[in-house]
């Protein structure tokens, strides 16, 4: 095996990123072997780093198809108007744990004979209910 390409098999290894979401990322388009060795994909050593990219990517929370949208044939060109956005999505799904989190804390160690007689966790429930209201209505305005 050439020295400059790294197999299908060493990419996983070295990335973390199993062999079929390697095949899987190929079919998506955002990365391609650059050789074959018989039946063996081959690699430049460089992938590892794009697929840093494509992990951190999916971290943040961007879906693969909005990762492929910033990947370029030869780099990335990060649209910094898609980050701003993306982490003010972050800052709301913090907010909304945040939430969660405390009104499960209050509902586990509420005082009230039973939850139904609890005044916070029935505005908890009605909160989580209008919430579920305004993403409906948002998601069928799409």
């Amino acid at each position: 095996m050439s020295e400059e390409f790294i197999s299908i098999g060493e990419v996983a290894k070295r990335s973390g990123i199993a062999a079929s979401a390697l095949r899987y990322y190929e079919e998506k388009g955002l990365i391609e072997h650059t050789a074959r060795q018989g039946q063996t994909r081959l690699y430049p050593p460089s992938i590892t780093e794009r697929l840093a990219l494509i992990t951190l990517g999916q971290h943040a929370g961007f879906s693969l198809n909005e990762i492929a949208e910033v990947l370029t044939s030869d780099g990335y060109e990060l649209d910094r108007e898609q980050l701003s956005n993306k982490a003010e999505e972050i800052d709301r799904q913090i907010q909304r744990l945040s939430l969660m989190r405390d009104g499960l804390l209050h509902a586990a160690n509420c005082n009230a004979p039973t939850h139904s007689e609890c005044p916070k966790f029935q505005r908890i429930l009605r909160f989580t209910q209008q919430q579920k209201v305004k993403e409906t209505e948002t998601q069928s305005e799409k």
